[in-house]
């Protein structure tokens, strides 16, 4: 090794930071190199008191915390809570998922398309009113208003005799304008009934009869595809009346009926 590369590696060899092969070349050097050899006595004094006690401080009380509170903290983990938004059913006690809510308002459209329903639904009395002018209609259609023709009240009412359970009261108004012309057999309501044919004019009027447990009640109107009716209840019979006449000959029919009923008791 030649002596300037000698002197630029002393200082390693001083603090032994050098491999085998570069030391032995070096103490080599040195035990034939004056000038080399008073470097490497500077150089080890040196080194000697660098590591000495007086090069060498005790760090102050409260600097390792110190140096600890000045680094950044780690970003907190913590979430703040936030506003609960409202779920439905929150008020009852029910916890709704996304899914449950989708659930409970199929089921609300449900009921309330059920409800709807039920309420667009005709009541018992609407769909008998439409059934007896149904019949009326069928009657007039097929020129089968009658299944007995007569004008007598004594042939017409025995007729009914083994075709019905009761015997429907039958009374002839042509001295009053509404004489009778016959009878047949109906079914309304679910049951057969008596159907007696009366006529105001050119007006054929049907008077359906069956019995009933309810209470008596007057006479009462209504209008429905054009044609009238009147129904009440008198002695344990329904009597239900639909006709083409005005309003008020209806009414009148009624009338004069009931007063023959009260009549015969």
């Amino acid at each position: 090794m030649e002596h300037d590369e000698v002197l630029e590696l002393l200082p390693a060899y001083v603090d032994q930071e050098l491999g085998v092969s570069e030391t032995i070349q070096i103490e080599r050097h040195l035990n034939n190199c004056f000038e080399c050899q008073q470097d490497f006595a500077q150089q080890s004094q040196l080194s000697a008191e660098l590591k000495s006690a007086a090069f060498h401080f005790e760090a102050p009380a409260g600097l390792a915390q110190r140096i600890s509170e000045a680094l950044p903290k780690e970003r907190s983990t913590f979430v703040a809570p936030t506003a609960k938004r409202w779920q439905p059913g929150e008020r009852f006690g029910w916890h709704l998922d996304r899914f449950n809510v989708g659930a409970f308002l199929a089921t609300l459209a449900a009921a309330l398309w059920s409800v709807s329903m039920f309420l667009s639904l005709p009541s018992a009395q609407d769909q008998l009113t439409e059934e007896i002018v149904a019949s009326h209609v069928r009657s007039l259609q097929v020129d089968h208003l009658s299944d007995v023709i007569s004008t007598d009240r004594h042939t017409v009412k025995p007729w009914f005799n083994g075709k019905l359970n009761f015997s429907p009261p039958v009374f002839d108004l042509a001295p009053q304008g509404y004489p009778l012309t016959g009878g047949r057999l109906d079914y309304i309501n679910g049951r057969p009934v008596a159907a007696l044919i009366y006529h105001h004019q050119l007006h054929p009027i049907n008077l359906y009869i069956w019995p009933t447990s309810g209470h008596d009640a007057v006479p009462r109107t209504e209008t429905r595809q054009g044609y009238h009716l009147a129904h009440w209840t008198i002695s344990g019979m329904t009597y239900w009346a639909v006709s083409d006449v005005a309003v008020v000959n209806l009414t009148t029919f009624g009338t004069l009926l009931t007063s023959q009923i009260k009549q015969a008791g």
